[in-house]
């Protein structure tokens, strides 16, 4: 019966369907893979802010990346974009598998660098192929059906961390690397079978002085969304984890496994982001939140992180307020990031969406790069209070961007 139920969907959904299961594949390589190079060089002696220099290049093509990206997307269609992807990861890891007296910072920045630019083009094409399925009318089923996608997506990224801690423990970095090089090669050899040429093509030819964003509304939301991601990444892509090994004494699983339960309970609320923000009078049936959701929900994630660095800073009860204001952080950010992926899907034209899209996420892009520099160099001189100050202050930056955004009676 389930198979039946399968072959008679549409194309299209069959389709974004692969998309969705390339995506997440990928992001349980990119997950295990990130936590397999923090914990892998610390262990090799290398201080905070080398191991963000690794991720440096990571971001700085992921900015690249999703503003070439949505093009390539709109002129030649999102297999494309998904299939090149998959390579890139591909050849990523398989760099990686040389001997450990090649694994040099640059050699691995150059790695990463590839694997920063195939998780963009993955996460640009799965969701641009959204917009192209919900009829324009229908903002609730867009906001649901896109809180599942990056709700999911990030609960396996949560997965890929604890795996990418497990194979470590278990299989050392190149038994671990070889592991995922082969589970993503079959991934991708059934994607280049499976996925048709014409999805998410433009109908217009889409020029180059097309890439940046004429609309008001998304350069706002793009700006608040740098902010966003800089706040959470300033202390939880490299401070946090060295921060809990070296303070706390936790090893390879616990770091990881914890890292892991952090972003799948992060995914698990995107997921529901739908239904806990509808329970406020922001919605009705066919209406999803506006740019006011936006800018309530980041007030109040705003006061998480400056609670935190006071708990730190007066030494009260520091493991507990970490790990408490830790879980508080990732459920409100979760809601913070599904409304801006739903406004972004919104905000951006059917036709030629991957151009909207591409540009918003090399905001985010910028974001990371920001917060993963910061988060070793800060950390590193000042430690992890001065981080989560940081973070503080970039949120509160976000909210007052958001006050510009459209509200409900204006879309």
């Amino acid at each position: 019966m389930g198979l039946l139920s399968v072959t008679k969907l549409s194309t299209e959904i069959k389709q974004y369907l692969i998309i969705t299961g390339n995506y997440w594949a990928f992001t349980l390589t990119d997950g295990a893979l990130r936590m397999l190079v923090v914990l892998y060089f610390h262990q090799l002696g290398y201080d905070p802010l080398s191991i963000a220099m690794l991720f440096l290049f990571y971001e700085i093509f992921g900015v690249i990346t999703n503003l070439v990206g949505g093009w390539l997307g709109a002129k030649f269609g999102l297999n494309k974009t998904m299939n090149i992807g998959l390579a890139l990861q591909i050849l990523a890891l398989a760099m990686l598998t040389v001997d450990a007296t090649w694994l040099t910072v640059i050699y691995v920045m150059a790695a990463q660098a590839l694997s920063g630019i195939a998780k963009d083009l993955n996460k640009m094409s799965a969701k641009s192929s959204i917009k192209l399925l919900v009829p324009s009318d229908q903002n609730d089923k867009l906001y649901k059906w896109v809180a599942l996608l990056t709700g999911s997506k990030n609960a396996l990224k949560g997965i890929g961390f604890f795996l990418g801690g497990m194979l470590l423990s278990l299989f050392e970095f190149r038994g671990a690397i070889l592991i995922m090089l082969i589970m993503l090669t079959l991934v991708w050899l059934f994607s280049i079978v499976m996925l048709k040429q014409d999805l998410g093509k433009a109908k217009f030819k889409p020029k180059f002085k097309d890439l940046l964003s004429k609309s008001k509304p998304i350069n706002i939301l793009s700006a608040a969304r740098l902010f966003l991601f800089g706040a959470r990444d300033v202390w939880f892509v490299v401070a946090l984890p060295v921060y809990l090994a070296v303070t706390f004494n936790w090893d390879h699983w616990w770091v990881g496994g914890f890292m892991a339960s952090w972003v799948i309970g992060y995914g698990i609320v995107q997921s529901f982001a739908p239904a806990l923000t509808n329970s406020s009078k922001n919605t009705t049936q066919n209406q999803a939140p506006s740019g006011q959701a936006a800018f309530v929900w980041a007030s109040v994630l705003a006061l998480l992180p400056a609670l935190i660095a006071l708990a730190l800073h007066f030494d009260f009860h520091i493991q507990t307020a970490l790990i408490v204001g830790l879980m508080l952080f990732g459920f409100v950010f979760a809601i913070n990031s599904s409304l801006h992926s739903y406004l972004i899907v919104s905000f951006a034209d059917k036709d030629g969406v991957s151009l909207d899209v591409g540009f918003y996420y090399m905001a985010n892009a910028m974001g990371r790069l920001l917060g993963t520099v910061l988060s070793g160099w800060v950390y590193q001189v000042y430690g992890l209070e001065a981080c989560l100050w940081i973070s503080c202050s970039f949120i509160s930056l976000a909210a007052l961007l958001s006050m510009g955004l459209p509200r409900q009676e204006q879309l």
